[in-house]
């Protein structure tokens, strides 16, 4: 397990380096679990790249741009992404993406799908495009509507994530159909 070089907080202790925050390490079984099986992992990746790519090549063949011309495909993949990111970890995180199969949601959902459906490098290429058509300021307001609607995206994924999750936990209660506020529950 790799070390930091001082992760101690103070305590003196090492302390190992954050691998993957759905493990335990103190749970033994845990620690072993891509050991054991890394090729249902890396498959997971790999389906979910493909299928990820495979839908940003989609989106590419229904909004078409003129080069030079504002890149509508990947800004359009990159801030969807970005928004489907901050739905699915904050439901990795509120939900658990659990053990077996459902252990594979987040490298087959978000590190194959959402990465492959997101590009850094069409990004960088189209920047390079719109410098080379002579509009250096369209070149800037890409960079920074890429950045920013990224940022605003994944705000918003997460928020509308929580509130849905949130509602969800509610109306048991509310509704009386055995929350926690039936009687009986302590």
């Amino acid at each position: 397990m790799p070390e930091r070089p001082d992760s101690s907080g103070g305590s003196g202790r090492r302390q190992p380096g954050i691998v993957d925050p759905d493990i335990d390490l103190h749970l033994p079984r845990q620690r072993t679990e891509l050991r054991d099986a890394p090729w249902a992992v890396l498959g997971a990746v790999a389906a979910g790249g493909a299928i990820g790519g495979a839908a940003r090549s989609a989106l590419g063949l229904v909004l078409p741009h003129e080069p030079g011309g504002v890149p509508w495909p990947t800004l359009a993949a990159n801030l969807s992404g970005c928004l489907l990111i901050g739905v699915l970890m904050t439901a990795v995180v509120r939900v658990g993406s659990g053990s077996g199969p459902s252990r594979l949601l987040r490298p087959f959902a978000g590190v194959g799908v959402l990465g492959g459906y997101t590009t850094f490098s069409a990004h960088v290429g189209d920047v390079r495009g719109l410098l080379e058509a002579g509009a250096p300021a369209g070149a800037l307001g890409y960079i920074a509507a890429t950045l920013v609607g990224g940022l605003a995206a994944v705000w918003a994924g997460v928020a509308l994530t929580e509130r849905l999750l949130g509602a969800c936990r509610r109306r048991p209660e509310e509704g009386g159909r055995g929350g926690a506020g039936e009687a009986g529950a302590p």
